[in-house]
């Protein structure tokens, strides 16, 4: 696959000044430097400062963490290239106070120089408040013996950095110990990142993928570089195993930064991080996997974060971050785990900070819910019909004709749908029928029978037929527990027609079609309203009139709406849902209730 190479914008050499500007207006809480592309808060002289900034196209990173409890200001400079010496001076004197600045940027050789050297230029200034940078270095795909000169590089762990020490900063933390828990945060980090390509540079040609269809990068950078090892792409779970492995194992002298114990005491921090073109669907799945894969190794999550952080531009992949807690056994430590978590957790506003629950991951398979059903159980009411026998025997007999009628409805829905109509009222049939022989539907509680009536029709019918009678039978359900709870202890006509008659007006709240619609509730309400007076044989017969009748109609809504209808008028086909339900009262016919 190539990388992706459309872009929406008005001119690759604007871009980046057309997005800040978009993302001042989205946020009216900070302020644009547009001559030196310094996103920045006003009047945060009063706390340390917190800055960070490089090359855009990493985006939210990092003008979009320029906000409360996170970044004083963000540098930005072109696509992939670290701001210039000028633009990071103008940032650091927008922010900087008595209580001085902390420039938390990641591990390039152009941000290295040019924000030290800004950092430098403004003390030498002799203006007010000390400027220090830190450099974050998480990556674990780099070994030891690459980075020997230049370091590793820093990747989405840069984003906890800052948000941990800022909330310390909050609180009112100095200088010192704003730096000494930022630089303790960055020794307990470790990133490793993947991609299924490359991204593509707006304005630049597009090129050609050096990967196969079939073969992803691991140990991915966010500015195109290569990754240390190609592979064929595996399952998911594989796949996490890999990059969770790398950045856990202390037994890899050249990969080995994060000190875990591998002793059943470790607690992390876990980031997924969206590098641009994933989708959210997958960032779950990975999400997941990433849990799971850490639970079985006995590491405790304590916070997770996923969602898009740090991106390279459309790059398709992701990466994974882990921040080893301080160990509740380590007395040398400065800090505790819950003090690190105190700090993350920490309220934020900026448009880049995803949600947080602040809380340990969910267990999957926890019964909660089953324990909040215990909690909430109905009253339990019965209504007996007056035969329990001649009941059941009425819904075999409606069961039985939609199975012997599949015929006539599929070719009648062959003509005026899609053909499968006779075939899912048979399922239908077939299901209850089960359930009847199953001894789970006993013919002596009639609302708990019509109840599992309209769960099986749910179940096994499927489609918008399935739906439409699954909601009725549900009304009528419903409609008969209520009557129960008024004191009726036994179904009669009247009982049975005014529960129809409210499973009707349920059923109208969730469909569109009225009679005459050539649909299935031209018969069914040909039917309910005759009940009360003509009684289950009469009303069987208006059934009829009303199924037949759409012969002739035109169709309103239903799958015959989108069919030529002077062709199903000259072939003179009743609706096959109609008919359907013709069927089934004819079926209920000599039933008593």
């Amino acid at each position: 696959m190539a990388p992706q190479h459309k872009h929406l914008l008005n001119n690759p050499a604007t871009l980046v000044v057309d997005s800040l500007k978009g993302l001042v207006n989205n946020n009216p809480n900070i302020k644009f430097d547009e001559g030196q592309r310094v996103i920045y808060k006003p009047s945060t002289k009063s706390r340390v400062s917190l800055l960070s900034g490089g090359g855009s196209g990493h985006e939210p990173a990092h003008a979009g963490f320029v906000g409360d409890g996170l970044l004083d200001a963000a540098i930005c400079g072109n696509i992939f290239a670290s701001p210039n010496v000028a633009q990071v001076r103008k940032g650091v004197e927008l922010v900087t106070g008595e209580k001085g600045s902390l420039i938390i940027v990641m591990n390039y050789t152009g941000d290295a120089l040019h924000f030290g050297l800004a950092a430098e230029q403004y003390k030498a200034s002799g203006k007010p408040g000390d400027v220090r940078v830190l450099l974050v270095q998480d990556d674990v795909a780099v070994s030891r013996e690459q980075g020997t000169i230049v370091g590793r590089r820093g990747l989405a762990g840069t984003i906890l950095v800052y948000k941990i020490a800022s909330a310390l900063s909050d609180k009112g933390g100095d200088l010192d110990s704003v730096e000494n828990l930022a630089k303790y945060v960055t020794t307990r980090l470790g990133t490793i990142g993947i991609g299924l390509d490359h991204c593509h540079v707006p304005g630049t040609k597009s090129g050609e993928s050096h990967l196969n269809e079939n073969q992803l990068e691991l140990g991915m950078g966010i500015h195109n570089e290569s990754g240390t090892h190609k592979l064929e792409v595996p399952k998911i779970s594989e796949l996490i195993n890999e990059m969770l492995s790398k950045i856990t194992n202390t037994n890899d002298p050249e990969r080995s930064y994060v000190p875990f114990k591998g002793d059943g005491s470790d607690e992390v921090v876990l980031m997924v991080n969206n590098l641009g073109a994933i989708s959210e669907l997958e960032i779950g799945g990975i999400t997941g996997e990433a849990i799971k894969w850490l639970q079985s190794k006995n590491i405790k999550t304590r916070r997770v974060l996923a969602g898009t952080y740090m991106t390279s531009l459309n790059m398709p992949g992701f990466s994974l971050t882990l921040l080893l807690l301080p160990s509740k056994s380590d007395s040398s430590s400065p800090y505790s785990s819950e003090q690190v978590l105190e700090y993350l957790d920490a309220p934020a506003s900026a448009p880049g900070w995803a949600w947080t629950s602040g809380k340990e991951p969910g267990v999957i398979g926890e019964k909660v819910d089953d324990d909040v059903v215990a909690q909430h159980k109905v009253n339990e009411v019965a209504l007996a019909p007056t035969d329990s026998k001649q009941f059941i025997e009425a819904i075999k007999r409606s069961c039985k004709a939609l199975i012997a009628a599949e015929p006539e409805l599929t070719e009648q829905d062959r003509i005026a749908g899609d053909g499968d109509a006779g075939l899912t009222l048979e399922a239908g049939a077939k299901a209850i029928l089960k359930v009847i022989e199953s001894g789970k539907l006993k013919g002596e509680n009639v609302i708990e029978d019509i109840q599992l009536i309209a769960e099986v029709v749910e179940d096994d019918m499927g489609g918008t037929s399935g739906a439409l009678y699954s909601i009725f039978f549900s009304g009528l359900g419903k409609s008969l527990r209520d009557l129960a709870n008024q004191g009726n202890k036994q179904t009669t006509p009247e009982v049975w027609s005014k529960a129809s008659k409210e499973a009707l007006d349920v059923l109208y709240k969730y469909t569109r079609a009225r009679p005459p619609s050539r649909t299935l509730v031209d018969p069914l309400e040909a039917f309910i309203t005759s009940l009360p007076s003509k009684g289950l044989n009469g009303a069987a017969e208006d059934a009829q009139k009303a199924a037949d009748k759409t012969k002739e109609l035109v169709a309103k809504a239903g799958r015959g709406a989108y069919v030529n209808q002077e062709d199903l008028k000259k072939r003179e086909v009743p609706d096959p849902g109609a008919w359907g339900i013709w069927r089934i009262v004819d079926g209920l016919r000599g039933f008593e209730a």
